[in-house]
């Protein structure tokens, strides 16, 4: 039993529970992490290197790229270490890494919405791009998109922060999120789970409306297109997008709009891995190197060095 006011650390128990596939899983995660740094770390090579990227689609593709590796690299070094016998996390370790994680995951959410704003103006607008896509707007919505998911965590962090913990310092999960933290707390909750549940509304099923209805007026552009070369590759580019998208925002909503006292174990573990580990990874691959235009600049990107 723990006093609320004398927590130092809590004990993750990562996957405790499956002993006999801790080197696999380890293994895996180290392979993520690193296909998730290095991968995105090249896109942004990649498209700084080369001027005829320097358009508002990569712009915000090395805006993802960005907060890809800051999801990755808040999360999985410290579960490899939990995975190799530090299950300890300080209390203000687990704090921080809570704060990370959460702006991570907002600005995450916000950037679809914005790539697909950009996409939409392109193939429906094209007359107007210019216009409404100049540096100024992108530098404008990318501010905005880092300014209100800072605002989220900061206050979903500060209301965390201000709950004591009694009953544990045991976290059953394998890394410090807002559900297992709120389980674990001795006072209400409620104002947290508010929160996190209007937050999820806004970002999550709030702008995963803005990307339906910004891909039903893609689709209805595409289907006007003649060429049914050019339908496939459009139709092609926005089904890759929008299962990506789709994974990511039904994880989250699943894991966040549910009160703390639903949370589950194992399913939950699951859940979390597709939004902080493989989505992060197979970005690079479905939205850049699976470009024609990324793979030419990546060659003589190469070829160069």
């Amino acid at each position: 039993m723990m006093n609320g006011t004398l927590v130092t650390e809590f004990l993750i128990l990562g996957f405790s529970e499956m002993p006999h596939l801790q080197v696999p899983l380890f293994l895996s995660f180290l392979c993520l992490y690193m296909a998730a740094v290095l991968g995105n770390l090249l896109i942004m090579v990649t498209i700084s290197a080369s001027p005829a990227l320097h358009t508002p689609m990569y712009f915000f593709l090395v805006n993802l790229a960005v907060v890809d590796i800051l999801c990755t690299s808040t999360i999985l070094p410290k579960l490899l270490d939990i995975m190799v016998g530090g299950r300890t996390i300080s209390y203000g370790g687990c704090m921080a890494q809570l704060y990370f994680f959460t702006w991570s995951m907002g600005a995450e959410l916000l950037l679809f919405s914005a790539m697909a704003y950009d996409r939409f103006v392109a193939i429906c607008c094209p007359l107007h791009y210019s216009a409404w896509m100049g540096p100024r707007v992108c530098a404008f919505l990318a501010g905005l998109v880092w300014s209100i998911s800072l605002t989220n965590t900061s206050v979903n962090t500060s209301l965390v922060l201000r709950l004591p913990f009694c009953s544990s310092n045991v976290i059953e999960h394998f890394f410090c999120e807002i559900p297992p933290l709120l389980k674990l707390s001795c006072a209400p909750t409620q104002l947290n789970e508010a929160m996190a549940f209007a937050a999820d509304v806004f970002l999550a099923v709030g702008n995963f409306s803005v990307i339906i209805l910004s891909y039903g007026f893609i689709v209805a552009s595409i289907l006007r297109i003649r060429s049914a070369e050019g339908k496939r590759r459009a139709f092609s580019t926005c089904s890759a997008h929008l299962i990506v998208v789709t994974m990511y925002y039904s994880t989250v909503i699943y894991t966040y709009i549910r009160p703390a006292s639903s949370y589950s174990l194992n399913k939950d573990k699951v859940v979390s891995v597709i939004y902080t580990s493989v989505a992060p990874t197979l970005n690079p691959l479905i939205y850049t190197l699976r470009n024609r235009d990324v793979k030419v600049a990546l060659r003589r990107l190469l070829f160069c060095c």
